[in-house]
């Protein structure tokens, strides 16, 4: 990974010995500004646009399992620190990221048990971040039952909550939110302000979830899942931010705030991780892998994943996830796995296998060198425990020893992502979303457009032939704009079809009779790229509509979507170089409804002055790919 340094340091250290005047601190272009005042009743966290109020944090409390601490501090030091730099991801949603931010750090010494925390407060033009570190000595063997940092806005703001990480998003008021939200939580609290408060560098900590503050009005305060023993979590906390934008799509535009907050890439040769599409092997058979096989070597797909029951019933702790054994409730079989993977190899594709957590947790060290012998190119851990110190200590400790083995990681379920992609960038992908398996609405799709993928990569588990498709998503044309739209490195694709040549299949997930024939539309997916150069939100609105477009090369793509309303879409597409002309593809639903399920494929010359036009029928998409001539 290239690194590009750009870091000016100033450095100002006053010593207190009581309460302080308040410690100010700007974003680089002074967009934002942090207050923190010390006071009887505690430390605050002020954080305002334009010197209009956005909220106030109570920072600093935390109960123990020998007391509370944080209800007053003793200011012992600060310090203030600016950083600029760019760095380049191994992949993402952009070739290159900015780190830009001023600090600040508080070293606070608590009155009554005189335990030493520090705050570290970075202050980005995208919105707020801070950590708590422990002092080692003083928290020797310490446990934290509560964090009690809460967010306390100025009014009985809307918000779009779920309660899981796959949950239905709901829009409430925060009164009216009863159980603890997944993160991010986004808050509208006008037209031109929207909110998102979350959690980064979540390694070996308690997950943090937000409910409402009973204390206080307006108020929404941290819930850990499960107590946190210090030691274990090397004596910090995850990052809690609170980003800052004028319209939805600049929160999700923003979205690499969240790796800034992580550590860089720990991993030296990064040639093996290699992101793509993907198509599930679920007939569990030779002859249905190689035809996977064929199919993608053809359509222009990196990988087939093998999923699960290929060892055995998943759910049954006795299955050995070391043996090829067919759960026989799945399919009959055979299956040759080995030799579908070789068959794969000279095809150019790889193999991913699916592995549920409980053969994880007790085969992991045995499973991972054995399938680096088999060659597999990386695995899809199912099911895992998250939430508790121990079990997100776990997760990420088995995606570093799969590093070891240079095995590619996407983790299913209910698993949400930090940022960890950063430092360990073979975790390629995650679930935490509510994904096609659902058959979400394209309004929800587009509520999850503006608040799951805040948090980074979501695998949406893209469909195309299944029924549900028509009668509940939108159509073909909206499934490929989800696919532009809804980013993941490793983006699997036809997920309920299989290809022709493919047998019957008996049990489990999939389709019994969803075979994928050649058309036209296929193109589509042929085409699609995972990874990309430039991203850019032109516009939307949370649960209505948005569109979204991406570069890859010279090669722009471009999804958009409409909810329940027909909309009269107008795209500028000034965003493509002056003077250069264009082909552009386009893809979108067929006029005669989403009954017939049809898509229309037509192309059009464009250049940078091009105001391209389109009526979408309510509860669509269309998607554009546009190439240089």
């Amino acid at each position: 990974m290239k690194l590009t340094l750009f870091i000016t340091l100033s450095f100002l250290t006053i010593l207190f010995s009581c309460n302080t005047k308040d410690i100010k601190v700007t974003s680089p272009s002074n967009l934002l500004e942090v207050k923190i005042v010390n006071s009887e009743e505690g430390l605050l966290l002020e954080l305002s646009k334009s010197n209009q109020s956005l909220m106030h944090i109570d920072l600093g409390k935390f109960a123990l399992d020998k007391g509370i601490i944080g209800n007053t501090y003793q200011i012992e030091d600060v310090q203030y620190t600016s950083k600029d730099e760019t760095w380049k991801p191994v992949y993402g949603e952009r070739n290159s990221v900015r780190n830009h931010y001023n600090e600040l750090e508080l070293v606070l010494k608590d009155k009554t048990s005189g335990k030493f925390v520090r705050i570290i407060c970075r202050l980005y033009d995208e919105g707020v971040a801070f950590r708590y570190f422990f002092d080692q000595t003083t928290f020797d063997n310490a446990v934290v039952e509560k964090e009690l940092t809460s967010f306390n806005l100025n009014g009985d703001y809307e918000a779009w909550v779920t309660t899981n990480a796959q949950g239905y998003y709901e829009k409430k008021h925060i009164s009216q939110i009863e159980e603890a939200c997944e993160r991010p939580f986004v808050i509208r609290q006008n037209e031109q302000s929207y909110l998102a408060i979350g959690e980064a560098a979540l390694v070996d900590f308690a997950r943090m979830k937000l409910k409402c503050n009973s204390g206080k009005e307006n108020s929404l305060q941290t819930e850990l899942t499960g107590t946190v023993d210090l030691k274990g979590a090397d004596y910090k906390t995850p990052w809690r931010y609170v980003m800052v934008a004028e319209n939805p799509g600049e929160l999700l535009e923003n979205n690499y705030f969240v790796l800034n907050l992580n550590e860089p890439n720990k991993i030296k040769d990064t040639s093996w991780i290699k992101p793509g599409k993907v198509i599930r092997e679920v007939t569990l058979t030779t002859k249905g892998g190689m035809a996977c096989v064929d199919f993608a070597a053809k359509h222009n797909l990196q990988y087939v994943e093998f999923d699960a029951g290929w060892y055995g019933n998943e759910y049954d702790d006795t299955s050995d996830a070391t043996t090829v054994t067919v759960d026989p409730k799945r399919s009959p079989g055979p299956l040759d796995l080995q030799y579908v993977i070789n068959y794969a190899k000279e095809k150019g594709v790889g193999v991913i296998l699916y592995v549920n957590r409980r053969a994880l947790e007790k085969q992991l060290d045995e499973i991972l060198p054995l399938y680096k012998s088999w060659d597999i190119a990386g695995l899809k851990y199912g099911f895992v425990n998250v939430g508790p110190q121990t079990w997100t200590s776990w997760v990420h400790d088995a995606v570093r020893k799969a590093a070891d083995y240079q095995l590619m990681v996407d983790v299913h379920d209910e698993y949400r992502p930090t940022g960890y992609s950063r430092t360990f960038p073979n975790l390629i992908t995650q679930e935490g979303i509510r994904g096609d398996e659902e058959s979400p609405s394209t309004e929800h799709t587009l509520i999850t457009l503006f608040t799951r993928m805040i948090a980074g990569a979501g695998d949406n588990t893209n469909c195309f032939l299944a029924p549900r498709v028509s009668e509940k998503m939108g159509g073909k044309a909206g499934q490929m704009a989800k696919a532009i739209m809804l980013y993941s490195p490793w983006q699997f694709v036809y997920w309920y079809d299989r290809p022709e040549g493919s047998p019957h299949k008996k049990g489990g997930a999939g389709s019994a009779e969803g075979i994928i024939e050649e058309s036209e539309e296929l193109g589509f997916y042929d085409a699609l790229p995972t990874v990309w150069d430039e991203t850019k939100v032109l516009e939307g609105e949370i649960g209505e509509y948005a569109t979204v477009v991406r570069r890859t090369g010279e090669d722009w793509f471009v999804g958009s979507l409409t909810a329940n309303k027909a909309r009269s879409l107008e795209i500028s597409f000034s965003f493509l170089d002056e003077g250069k002309a264009y082909e552009a593809t386009i893809f979108s639903q067929d006029a005669s409804g989403l009954e017939d399920n049809k898509v229309t494929l037509e192309t059009l010359a464009v250049n940078q002055k091009t105001i391209f036009s389109r009526t979408l029928v309510e509860n669509s998409g269309l998607a554009v790919i546009i190439r240089k001539k």
